[in-house]
C-alpha cells in the first residue's frame, strides 16, 4: 500500500524562479496553486487571444517565463512553467 503522507507531484511545494516569481509570488506553491494563480493572472490582465482561447498571449511579465516567447499554448504553458519551478 502506498504511503499516504506522499504528496502527489501537484501538491509538493517547489519554489518558482525569479521570472515567475514576478507573476505569482515568491513564496513556495504547489504545482496545482501555480498554475492556478497563473490562469487568474491571465484572466485579470485579459491576455487570452480571443480568436482562441487556448493561446496565451505574454506581456512583459510572462515572456520571461515562456522563454522569450509573444505566446503560447495552454499545454505548453505548462512546459515553461515546469522549468520555473525548483
Amino acid at each position: 500500500m502506498a504511503d499516504t503522507k506522499k504528496t502527489n507531484a501537484l501538491q509538493k511545494p517547489l519554489t518558482p524562479s525569479p521570472e515567475l516569481a514576478a507573476v505569482v509570488g515568491s513564496a513556495q506553491l504547489s504545482r496545482g496553486e501555480v498554475v492556478s494563480k497563473i490562469w487568474d493572472y491571465i484572466k485579470k490582465n485579459n491576455l487570452q487571444n480571443p480568436e482562441n482561447k487556448r493561446e496565451i498571449v505574454a506581456d512583459d511579465k510572462l515572456k520571461p517565463v515562456f522563454s522569450g516567447k509573444d505566446k503560447v499554448s495552454m499545454f505548453e504553458m505548462n512546459k515553461h512553467l515546469a522549468q520555473h519551478l525548483k
